[in-house]
């Protein structure tokens, strides 16, 4: 019961329902979500450290930069919450912006590498 009551907390918060969203797009580093959500890099770091303590997000480090990803789901509770996001954040105005913004960034990328248009490499 503790465990699924850490899940639902988890996702009390707004930005992180907005997280979770857009890591349903696949793996983003921080200076992504920092983009889409037009937020500062403690803001992401600080919700990305209740997101991965609570079992919804994985992050692989990639020479200096970390990687986001949602977690396979560990248990049916898990799944289930996963399946209501999925059907649930779309439609949502603020969804729309993030992904907006999300796109612009990706779009003016130059590298495959985490960096932002100004050529400064993020921390993850």
């Amino acid at each position: 019961m503790q465990q699924l009551a850490d899940q639902l907390k988890t996702l009390s918060e707004p930005t992180r329902l907005r997280i979770v969203r857009l890591l349903m797009h696949g793996e983003l580093c921080i200076c992504d979500l920092m983009a889409a959500l037009d937020l500062p890099q403690s803001t992401i770091s600080r919700h990305m450290s209740f997101l991965k303590r609570a079992g919804w997000v994985n992050g692989r480090r990639s020479t200096k930069w970390v990687y986001y990803s949602l977690a396979i789901a560990r248990d049916p509770a898990h799944a289930t919450l996963l399946a209501t996001l999925k059907e649930l954040l779309p439609p949502r105005p603020e969804a729309k912006e993030d992904d907006a913004r999300l796109q612009q960034h990706l779009a003016a990328k130059t590298t495959a590498a985490c960096a932002d248009t100004a050529q400064k490499p993020c921390n993850g």
